[in-house]
């Protein structure tokens, strides 16, 4: 059976720039099976390979991120605490972008 891949990207658009030190955890059935931290550039280049296809929640911790906890500051969507998306994954790559502003969140499935 064809399994999947999956790799996420967070930009801070009220900024402008790349929101890197982001935890990101990729769930299946309510249990955590991949997790990471976006980079400078924002990236999480793989966090999750050899899926097999269904539902699978992706959770963004927008505060408390390693970049403000290390110093830094969250990316400027504040607001938000934690972003969590439900996406239904095929057997093939899926990348799934996340734009934070102050006040409001975008996604979408990238390529």
């Amino acid at each position: 059976m064809a399994k999947g891949s999956l790799s996420t990207h967070v930009l801070d658009t009220t900024t402008g720039k790349p929101a890197a030190g982001v935890q990101v955890e990729l769930q299946r059935d309510g249990k955590a099976i991949a997790s990471g931290v976006t980079d400078a550039d924002g990236r999480i280049r793989e966090l999750g390979h050899d899926l097999d296809v269904g539902t699978y929640r992706l959770i963004f911790q927008i505060s408390g991120s390693a970049a403000e906890q290390s110093g830094g500051r969250a990316p400027e969507a504040s607001f938000f605490s934690r972003v969590a998306l439900d996406v239904e994954l095929g057997a093939t790559h899926t990348h799934v972008p996340l734009l934070v502003s102050r006040f409001g969140v975008t996604a979408y499935r990238g390529s």
